[in-house]
């Protein structure tokens, strides 16, 4: 084995060559749109899943809202792990193609979906084990076993809700975000079309909500594949398996320890009051369309950032931060608008319960009040992540969601009574405090050593792998 064949030299040359071009450097704002918008479109179908179960359970009655709520926080609390590690799929796969790199995202491809794979079926059976604690901490047996049911019949689809996670981020690495959305909306519509059969028509309740879902999941992943999206893939080394590893446990360990402290939330609010509870599901889903689409301006922002540190342009960096705030702060302040010119409004078309529509219309005013700092939390975080700086944000996320937002439940909720909507202001701080720290790292340059060792390891493998080529 040798270096010293006729195209290495060249091969060697041209991937040191300190910058890449890129097609979108030019218009850093028209490329984040166009990724974005397909992103946000799947975002907001996905969320439609969960609140197609909640408008239908809401016929059923509050317990049945409860259920589907705390049932819906604890199936994402238990594979939330995954789904941020195989985030970091879209990192390595975005670098690889800004270096110019296809064959190893190929390999980083395969890489996602054998660990999506493997560690939903998994955590899908640890979700089934978990679903028999639900009964215990519901406010009402009648709400804990409409929980129970629904997070069993939930985790049954846990593998294909991972392998679909895979290979979309693949797909986002790559720069491609219609395939997922035409996939999203097709799942969705299947969602909801049985929803209505299962729910209303054949009347089995919240077991009939979670198989819509899990149907519409499969769906979705199997329309995916038939429009390509498994493609390109290639059979991973372990050296790519170490390098996802690598990337996504801080994304995914800040994942489950933030999504567990709103999942202690959703506990003490589902064991202080069924109306509480139900409250905070119905704002939560409202508010899915909120945010979900600035969390897609995030991600769009993370693939550009990706691209550009694989080209080595690392002044491109803050020139897409800077876009992606424009955008995300321009719909944030628009849905804080109808949240609060409109929200009793939407409320209303959950549930004609006065109190419930109180609870939940006065969370959303809160809302409100924080879209704005999580509009500039979500795209700094991002941006930060696909430079490669996985660790800090991983540290901020866990740190500010566990000081904040479960002391505040316990104390503005249960000790100064104010229920549901005092877990909401700890988000409100959760968030403020998060956007700060963020922006603060962004705009010091911290992330350029972090940029500047995915390089280092890109390069290392490049030249390992040239080596090898027979002369």
């Amino acid at each position: 084995m040798s270096s010293s064949n006729d195209g290495a030299p060249d091969a060697a040359a041209s991937f040191q060559d300190p910058e890449r071009e890129l097609g979108w450097a030019s218009h850093p704002g028209t490329e984040l749109l166009r990724l974005s918008w397909p992103i946000a479109v799947s975002m907001i179908s996905y969320a439609v899943m969960t609140v197609a179960d909640t408008l239908f359970v809401g016929h059923i009655g509050p317990a049945a809202i409860a259920g589907v709520g705390l049932g819906g926080v604890t199936a994402f609390t238990v594979i939330c792990f995954v789904i941020g590690l195989l985030r970091g799929t879209k990192v390595l796969v975005s670098q690889a193609v800004g270096a110019g790199r296809p064959e190893d995202a190929a390999r980083h491809s395969g890489a996602g979906v054998v660990l999506g794979v493997s560690l939903g079926v998994l955590f899908g059976v640890l979700g089934v084990a978990v679903a028999e604690l639900l009964p215990a901490i519901a406010a009402t047996s009648e709400s804990g076993e409409a929980a129970r049911v629904y997070l069993v019949v939930r985790m049954v689809g846990t593998p294909i809700v991972m392998a679909y996670v895979a290979l979309r981020e693949v797909r986002y690495g790559l720069g491609d975000s219609r395939r997922p959305m035409v996939a999203s909306v097709v799942g969705n519509l299947v969602n909801v079309a049985l929803d209505a059969l299962f729910v209303l028509g054949l009347e089995w309740g919240v077991a009939g909500a979670g198989w819509a879902t899990v149907i519409g999941q499969s769906v979705e992943l199997g329309v995916l594949v038939a429009l390509g999206g498994g493609r390109p893939f290639a059979k991973p080394r372990v050296r790519e398996l170490r390098a996802l590893w690598r990337m996504g446990v801080p994304t995914g360990a800040q994942f489950f320890l933030e999504v567990g402290a709103f999942a202690l939330l959703a506990a003490l609010l589902a064991a202080l009051d069924e109306a509480q509870m139900a409250g905070h599901q119905i704002a939560l889903q409202v508010l899915h369309f909120g945010f979900l689409p600035v969390f897609a301006v995030g991600e769009a922002a993370s693939v550009l950032v990706g691209q550009a540190v694989g080209a080595a342009r690392d002044s491109l960096v803050s020139v897409v931060a800077r876009a992606a705030t424009k955008v995300g702060l321009a719909y944030a302040s628009f849905c804080a608008l109808v949240l609060v010119f409109g929200g009793r409004t939407i409320v209303r078309a959950f549930t004609d319960d006065p109190h419930l529509i109180e609870v939940a219309s006065t969370l959303l005013l809160v809302a409100a009040a924080f879209q704005i700092f999580d509009a500039l939390n979500m795209v700094a975080r991002s941006v930060l992540r696909g430079t490669g700086d996985v660790r800090w944000p991983a540290v901020v996320g866990v740190a500010t969601a566990w000081i904040s937002t479960p002391p505040l439940t316990w104390l503005l909720g249960y000790v100064a009574g104010l229920g549901a909507l005092g877990g909401w202001i700890g988000l409100c701080v959760e968030v403020v405090v998060g956007a700060a720290l963020l922006w603060h790292r962004l705009l010091r340059g911290d992330w350029k050593r972090a940029a500047a060792e995915a390089r280092r390891v890109s390069r290392a493998e490049e030249a390992a792998r040239i080596s090898l080529v027979p002369a």
